[in-house]
């Protein structure tokens, strides 16, 4: 039995010592955790100790709920269908009238010439998703089918849900929720923001990169003011610059004639990161392209040196640049009276890349931290108060039992909070209620076993006796109790989600320790009592 004794209590006291030292970093003044850690870290097969992550409801912080312009998505998947037609045909040098996207799903093509028909039928053929339809001998009539809109739009919302990741992971927020909801829908939870406004713009932007020249026909002054009054040249665009003052406030805007065909977009890039002007002394955006992104910027802009290249983000224009010469090597950098922050947050969406369709805010709720604060000065107040009366009571109505089984419950709340530190789970305010859950249960037991070891002492039966039979006997009780509320909560992980999970999480864990504690932790502390020869058990 001293054996037995020995392992059984080194395995308590093991469950225990790692529990705690999980626990370390969330007691204040203990992160980053003391020096001796050093020692104790080799003998730990698992990640070193992190503080206890807090839910949005316990630290405050920001609950999003986006829509997905599906419809856009589709409109922009036709627009990219336009722009590959349109260099098939020039490749081919087929002369066209006219080649438009119609609505969101249509494309329109006519030619010039009748004889280039059979050229232009081969250019289609690969486009089996549009159904082709003749509005004449030299047009066509393209419709995307309702199968592909409906895969666009699938890809979009699924797309933007990892867009969004990983813009998010980039911002540095630490256990944020980004999961889908419904067909179009995207909730975004993160905890501790301090920014909302900055958080807002940093998802919601597009982040659509393109390069584009400015119009010649812009030297002409007359010809800018017509295009600002609604007389836009054919083949050009408005587009605008923002003139910010030192706060970020927009005072001016500066109008640029662009050519509307775009020489590159951001789909080429390979990385965006902050730097800062050595003239000026202002944050830029550097950013790399790819080999064949390198290729295009070279030719263009050896072709067009002396001209200006407006580098436009989700249609404003960031800085247009005259090309001095060639630029070889894919290099470039984005200026724009940035502050530290707008360049960090545009190098992280151009680095996670520009969403497919753009997203709407549909319910912005701000939990601030002064809500979480007082959530948890409740709970932990409501917590000491009920801890206080249970130990209380049990003390009373078991006097050293009941301290036996205070200490077991102390050990599993321990092991409760190093546990969901190990794994790094998010504590919110639903995961308290399943521990406060948990601690009933365990309670529970201790008075189902001490009740059978009271019955089996008034029989007259020796301590070690009462003690074996006791929890013997409630063995199969506790059993059926726990595995029922252990389906319980395997029930609501699988089919819950957000909050709903958090409590199922602690509950599960919170039986599982509660059989350890109740039938290993406290049994340990009674054996070793008879073993120092307890004649007379305080029950």
């Amino acid at each position: 039995m001293k054996r037995h004794l020995a392992w059984r209590a080194s395995l308590v006291g093991v469950a225990a010592l790692l529990s705690f030292l999980y626990i370390l970093p969330s007691i204040p003044g203990f992160s980053p955790l003391p020096a001796w850690w050093r020692y104790v870290r080799p003998l730990i097969f698992a990640p070193p100790p992190e503080p206890i992550s807090l839910g949005l409801d316990l630290q405050g912080g920001m609950h999003l709920v986006l829509e997905v312009d599906v419809e856009k998505a589709v409109e922009i998947a036709v627009e990219r269908r336009v722009a590959e037609i349109q260099g098939a045909v020039e490749e081919e040098g087929i002369s066209v009238a006219r080649l438009e996207r119609r609505g969101t799903r249509q494309i329109f093509l006519e030619i010039t010439e009748e004889k280039a028909r059979g050229a232009v039928e081969r250019i289609l053929g690969n486009y089996p998703e549009m159904a082709r339809s003749e509005e004449g001998r030299t047009q066509f009539l393209l419709t995307l089918s309702g199968r592909e809109v409906a895969v666009i739009q699938e890809q979009a919302v699924e797309q933007n849900v990892e867009k969004i990741r990983n813009r998010v992971d980039e911002f540095g927020v630490r256990e944020p929720l980004i999961q889908r909801q419904g067909d179009r829908r995207i909730v975004v939870q993160l905890p501790g923001i301090k920014d909302p406004e900055r958080a807002i713009k940093l998802i919601g932007k597009t982040a659509l990169l393109e390069f584009k020249l400015v119009d010649e026909r812009s030297r002409d002054r007359n010809i800018v003011e017509e295009a600002l009054k609604g007389k836009v040249p054919e083949g050009a665009e408005i587009l605008y610059e923002k003139v910010l003052d030192p706060q970020g406030r927009v005072v001016d805007r500066i109008p640029y004639l662009l050519e509307k065909k775009t020489v590159l977009t951001g789909d080429v890039l390979t990385s965006a990161r902050v730097q800062f002007d050595p003239d000026t002394n202002e944050p830029v955006v550097a950013f790399a392209l790819d080999r064949a992104g390198a290729r295009i910027f070279g030719d263009v802009t050896g072709k067009n040196v002396g001209r200006r290249l407006a580098i436009v983000l989700d249609g404003n224009v960031y800085s247009a640049p005259v090309i001095q010469n060639r630029i070889s090597g894919g290099r470039g950098q984005i200026t724009g009276r940035f502050t530290p922050d707008g360049a960090r947050d545009l190098a992280i969406v151009l680095r996670a890349g520009a969403l497919p369709a753009p997203v709407d805010v549909i319910a912005n709720l701000t939990v601030g931290p002064s809500l979480g604060q007082d959530s948890i000065r409740a709970g932990v107040q409501a917590s000491i108060v009920a801890g206080i009366l249970v130990v209380s009571v049990m003390t009373f109505y078991y006097r050293l039992a009941g301290v036996v089984a205070n200490l077991a419950l102390l050990l599993n709340l321990v092991m409760m909070l190093g546990i969901l530190a190990g794994i790094q789970a998010t504590l919110t305010l639903p995961g308290i209620a399943g521990i406060a859950l948990t601690i009933g249960l365990a309670v529970d037991s201790n008075v189902l076993i001490f009740e059978r070891i009271r019955e089996e002492l008034r029989l007259g039966k020796t301590v070690r006796s009462a003690i074996d039979t006791g929890y013997s006997k409630a063995w199969v009780t506790i059993i059926d109790s726990h595995i029922t509320a252990l389906i319980t909560a395997m029930a609501l992980f699988l089919f819950g989600s957000g909050p709903i999970r958090g409590f199922a999480v602690t509950l599960g864990i919170g039986i599982l320790i509660n059989l350890f504690t109740a039938t290993v932790g406290t049994r340990v502390v009674f054996d070793w009592m008879t073993l120092r020869g307890m004649k007379r058990l305080s029950i």
